[in-house]
């Protein structure tokens, strides 16, 4: 015997949940749990049974379901149970079900009425049933029995309320008809967790069992102690008719007949028994369905959306076709060229907000990386002069000059010129390298077609290798170029007349500040260069650690205030003879640190010689190191032979002088090589390498490709793409299928609305205050507490019925657990 009021609501949901199942994981539709709560013997496992349709719960006198009972139903053409704890073996006697439950019961609590919170869960397959969950709980007792604990009362109330407390829980408060329906724990308990009366049924068992003469009509009519869902009436199989094997079918029959033929309840018979409990439960499924379609369907819809087109273009691709396979690769690889160059300019359809790549990433080497690598490879002071001085003495041989020879001067500027060729040629490296890095992000999306992603990313990496050998005999070249011939025509060189007035850096920027401080600073010098966020490290150490600051770089200071508010300001430092150094990376640190330090030994700040600054990753330091170079602080030059910081000091005042003159000349005409190299060497890597490369993507890539004389294998699909493709037609088709599901719920389906608020206040809330749980010598006796269940206070129905089902969805607050009763000192 089945259910027969779920019968019709079965084959739409059945289809719904066929196409879902195609979709995957993505969409899924929970249908809600049925609890069944109440006292011990009051019904409940029958009242299941009957909703079931089949006898297979276990029966007795006191505690009989000592285990929560997880009841799974699932649509299947077959009938039987599985459960959880016997994964594989299918039970097809239900009789063999019910003597499970109950030895899986013994086997965790004993034979002598313990109770434990762990779960039995079973499956029941039947071509009879939705694919939902009933819950079976322990009835609620009051006295201890056998080797129960003694506040099992409040053991089993956390049972129940780890069930009831869910929002799709729906609960069937059962109250046998012999009892004061006013004490009824289980209304109280279903009050806790749904205040409002939305998703909680009374249930009235044992009406049979009343005494003559009395009824329970006004209770059945609402009218006496209401509920917002009413009461539905039930008539249980006796124990007598149990043992005597009346199957559910007789019992149906026998309780239409008790409803029928009772003068207090035949007036409204069809409103009764277990039919009409069914129905209602039923009609919560369908109104639970219909309330989340709206939202289903337009998830459903979006993922169409986004399948449509490329399923359209799978249903009309056919791998084997050779034009299909041409015209394809054609596609691929324009798409490859216009998704090159719109990473390399700059002008992508997705923009990156997470980390700087292509074109930002060179644009960042051609103007912070690269003149940092130029300014690290400047020599020392130190070593300058000592090199002009030899290469003074050396042309000079035994003789003593008279007069400044311009060949020291050439000897040493070609020297450092020289000296450019490695940033030079580790400028082009990091080039390619990003160059490479954005192929393998274009080409990437060829995954599909593995032998074309592989020539494809060889025939391009082959041709930026070559691109780079050009770039780099030309940098060579360029170099070269300057070493050749020593222009001493310059406009922007000092000459030999003027190199002895040429100020040093440190006077250039007093005087500056000098004619700041009376008004007339130049405007760059205002200009803010950076603002970022760095932490201090070293000062803080005695005050509880680092401490990060917001920093403000300027052409002629770098302050830091406390927040980037910039109202209070904690220092400003001038940045005159400062300079900066690498810091080694702590052991347990994750930050970047540089230092700043005087050349002067002087302190920085306060009583500190140094500043030690840290960042959150590498590209900020490095951007912090351009930043500074900008304004003027340059990396820390480690002296070659260990000795002193200061100038060599001479004997000969001449050889002295002379040795200045050189030097102020070749700072002035390194200059000038300087600001030509930065400039000239991005036009000369955008020009051979860039462009270049870029010219090939979109014009020769596709000819090479046929030069291989393989464009039939180069189109053969991976099988993750076979895959995917079958995927993508499967999914979309499923989709079409559940929304056309969702279409036919909509118009055979109706919602029924919720009842009206009524006054429930003659629920009494448990108490809140209990004696503590001691025992003799007053010692507090600890227990384990099942999770924290929600709860909130009650209070007076609002008179509008929108303001109450705006408030059906607000979370619950934590229910007051009860306390247990003082334990009795047993000796």
């Amino acid at each position: 015997m089945g259910n027969p009021g779920m019968e019709e609501l079965i084959p739409l949901v059945n289809r719904l949940q066929d196409a879902l199942n195609e979709v995957g994981q993505s969409c899924s539709l929970h249908l809600p749990q049925i609890a069944v709560v109440g006292g011990q013997s009051a019904g409940k496992s029958s009242v299941l049974e009957n909703f079931v349709g089949r006898d297979f719960l276990p029966r007795g006198s006191g505690v009989v379901t000592r285990r929560p009972l997880i009841l799974q139903l699932l649509n299947s053409n077959t009938e039987y149970g599985e459960f959880f704890h016997c994964k594989g073996k299918k039970f097809t006697d239900f009789d063999e079900i019910r003597k499970e439950i109950e030895s899986e019961t013994r086997r965790l609590t004993g034979s002598n009425k313990g109770i434990s919170p762990v779960p039995i869960s079973l499956r029941i397959y039947s071509p009879h049933v939705l694919n939902l969950t009933l819950v079976d709980l322990p009835g609620i007792t009051k006295v201890p029995v056998g080797d129960q604990p003694a506040d099992i009362e409040y053991q089993i109330r956390d049972i129940i309320m780890q069930y009831i407390c869910k929002e799709n829980c729906l609960i069937l408060a059962v109250t046998p008809a012999n009892t004061d329906l006013a004490n009824s724990d289980a209304l109280k308990l279903a009050k806790d967790v749904d205040p409002q009366g939305q998703r909680t049924i009374g249930v009235i068992t044992k009406l049979d069992l009343m005494d003559k003469g009395t009824d329970a009509r006004e209770i059945l009519e609402n009218r006496l102690l209401p509920l917002r869902r009413g009461y539905v009436g039930v008539v249980n199989r006796s124990q007598k008719d149990i043992d005597g094997k009346k199957d559910i079918t007789a019992a149906l029959e026998s309780e239409r007949k008790f409803f029928l033929s009772h003068s207090a309840y035949k007036h409204m018979a069809e409103r009764m028994g277990t039919p009409h409990l069914q129905r209602i439960l039923n009609q919560q499924l369908t109104n639970h369905i219909r309330d989340t379609l709206p939202s289903f369907r337009g998830h459903l819809q979006s993922q169409l959306l986004a399948l449509n087109k490329e399923a359209e273009e799978y249903r009309q691709y056919s791998p084997d076709d050779p034009a299909r396979r041409t015209k394809t690769l054609l596609q691929l690889v324009q798409r490859l060229a216009v998704d090159f160059e719109k990473l390399i300019e700059g002008s992508g359809d997705k923009i990156d907000t997470v980390s700087l790549s292509g074109g930002a990433r060179i644009n960042k080497i051609f103007h912070e990386r690269f003149p940092y690598e130029l300014v690290k490879i400047k020599s020392d002071e130190r070593k300058l002069r000592r090199e002009i001085n030899y290469a003074i003495r050396n042309i000079h041989g035994v003789r003593t000059g008279l007069f400044t020879p311009d060949m020291a001067f050439e000897t040493i500027v070609k020297k450092q010129i020289s000296s450019i060729k490695g940033p030079c040629i580790k400028f082009v490296d990091m080039v390619s390298q990003e160059l490479i890095t954005t192929v393998y992000h274009c080409i990437s999306k060829l995954s599909c077609f593995p032998k074309l992603r592989d020539e494809t990313e060889r025939i391009i990496i082959t041709e930026i290798r070559e691109q780079e050998s050009k770039c780099r005999d030309q940098a060579m070249l360029l170099i070269d170029i300057q070493i050749a011939y020593i222009n001493t025509k310059h406009e922007d060189f000092v000459g030999f007349t003027n190199s002895q007035q040429v100020p040093n850096q440190s006077t250039a920027k007093a005087v500056a500040r000098i004619a700041g401080n009376q008004g007339g600073a130049h405007p760059s010098r205002l200009i803010v260069i950076r603002k970022g966020w760095l932490t201090i490290t070293n000062i803080g150490i005695m005050k509880g650690g680092a401490k990060e600051y917001w920093f403000i770089l300027s052409a002629e200071s770098l302050s830091w205030f406390k927040d980037n508010e910039e109202k209070e300001k904690k220092y400003m430092l001038p940045l005159d003879n400062l300079k900066l150094r690498d810091v080694e990376k702590g052991f347990m640190s994750s930050k970047f640190v540089f230092a700043i330090f005087n050349t002067e030994l002087r302190n920085v700040y306060k009583d500190y010689k140094c500043l030690e600054l840290a960042c959150n990753t590498q590209e900020e330091l490095d951007s912090w190191k351009a930043s500074l170079l900008r304004a003027g602080v340059y990396p820390e030059r480690v002296a070659v032979d260990g000795q002193g910081n200061g100038p060599e000091k001479f004997i000969d005042p001449q050889l002295e002088r002379q040795v200045e003159i050189i030097r102020n000349l070749v700072d002035s005409y390194m200059s000038i090589i300087y600001k030509t190299i930065r400039d000239l060497m991005p036009k000369t890597i955008m020009h051979l390498m860039i462009n270049n490369v870029k010219e090939f993507i979109s014009s020769e890539l596709l000819a090479q490709l046929y030069a291989l004389g393989e464009c039939s294998a180069l189109m053969d699909e991976s099988p993750e793409q076979q895959q995917h493709r079958e995927e993508v037609l499967r999914k979309h088709s499923a989709l079409k299928e559940a929304l056309a599901v969702i279409g036919d719920i909509s118009t055979s389906t109706c919602t029924t609305p919720l009842p009206p608020p009524v006054d429930s206040s003659w629920i009494q809330p448990p108490s809140s205050s209990f004696p503590k749980n001691t025992v003799a010598g007053g010692k507090p006796v600890i227990r384990d507490h099942a999770p924290p269940v929600p709860h909130t206070r009650p209070r007076a129905f609002p008179d509008s019925f929108q303001q109450l089902t705006s408030q059906q969805n607000r979370a619950a607050t934590n229910v007051p657990r009860r306390q247990p009763p003082a334990i009795p000192n047993v000796k």
